[in-house]
């Protein structure tokens, strides 16, 4: 991937994650920075076009291909958009909980998180014949290593913003 890029994604990344973590702390702190929903919103969006734009610049297509791949993309973008819109909300939560949260709501939101991380495997899953049916089978899961590298570069930022569950009490 090409350092700048990453070095961006990144970046953006820890803006829009630090947001919950913050909030969940926010409760020791009164000057501790929230962020409205819009604000994530625009961050998010930021973050799909730095990532479309990773893929553009890592995954190399002929004008064929890409012709094929890109719609093909955005729908798989679209819908995984739609679990990290209910990963959000369920960040959302537990930061707004933080504190207070009961043993029977931190095992809802472990068993929602665990759903989640199997909704985006059973997404991949889905879309690699997709895929597959525009690009060949090296670009296909090359494309799928891109996707991996960026959600777990996510995934990292995400959970270093995240305070630990036992650190509430």
């Amino acid at each position: 991937m090409g350092n700048k890029m990453l070095f961006a994604l990144i970046l953006g990344c820890a803006s829009l994650l630090a947001v919950p973590g913050a909030r969940a702390q926010a409760a020791s702190s009164t000057d501790s920075p929230t962020a409205t929903d819009q604000d994530i919103k625009l961050l998010r969006m930021d973050i799909r076009s730095q990532k479309k734009q990773l893929i553009a610049s890592n995954l190399t297509l002929t004008d064929a291909e890409a012709t094929k791949f890109w719609p093909v993309y955005d729908q798989y973008s679209a819908e995984l958009t739609k679990i990290g819109d209910q990963r959000y909300a369920l960040i959302k939560e537990y930061a707004q909980n933080f504190g207070s949260l009961t043993d029977a709501q931190a095992k809802s939101l472990l068993d929602r998180s665990l759903a989640l991380d199997e909704a985006v495997a059973q997404l991949r899953i889905k879309y690699v014949p997709v895929i597959n049916k525009v690009l060949p089978a090296t670009k296909t899961a090359t494309f799928f290593q891109l996707d991996r590298r960026i959600s777990t570069l996510i995934d990292l930022q995400l959970s270093s913003k995240l305070p630990l569950m036992q650190d509430q009490r």
